[in-house]
């Protein structure tokens, strides 16, 4: 995580905070996003949300469903639709595995980050993940409230 931060190359584009609170993330994995010219402009001027955001499998392809890329001003001819479905791209047995994983197991593939890697290729973090009921969600901020009293009173005995 640290040579992260240094590199200049690296950064993150947008994120799915959301995502870790609605859903039981089981695993992750890292995708490359077939982008347009004036897609990865505007990728790279920010504002681009994956919130609303899935991936899908089908006919043996991946795609991530309903994210928006603002459109980018300075692109005059070759314009991009901002909630077109982008292809993912992941080796043929990934593939399998992510199939297997919604197909028979009903997990579900969420987007975690969007972000540029230290090439400054742009790719995609899914998490392949479970649905949280309501109560499993007020078991996690439950967690989360008395973790963060203990370390106010941690911190108030110091």
């Amino acid at each position: 995580m640290a040579k992260q931060k240094t590199d200049p190359n690296y950064k993150i584009v947008a994120e799915n905070r959301r995502a870790r609170f609605d859903y039981a993330i089981e695993d992750d994995i890292e995708c490359g996003i077939v982008l347009e010219g004036s897609e990865v402009k505007s990728l790279r001027e920010g504002g681009v949300n994956i919130a609303e955001s899935y991936a899908a499998v089908e006919n043996g392809e991946l795609w991530l469903v309903n994210s928006y890329f603002p459109p980018y001003d300075q692109a005059k001819t070759f314009k991009h639709e901002e909630r077109r479905r982008r292809k993912l791209l992941v080796s043929r047995k990934e593939m399998s595995n992510l199939w297997n994983a919604t197909q028979r197991k009903g997990l579900t593939l969420v987007p975690l980050v969007l972000y540029f890697n230290h090439k400054g290729i742009a790719k995609i973090k899914l998490g392949i993940a479970k649905g949280k009921k309501t109560h499993d969600k007020r078991e996690t901020q439950a967690k989360r409230d008395w973790g963060r009293q203990k370390q106010r009173l941690l911190k108030e005995q110091h």
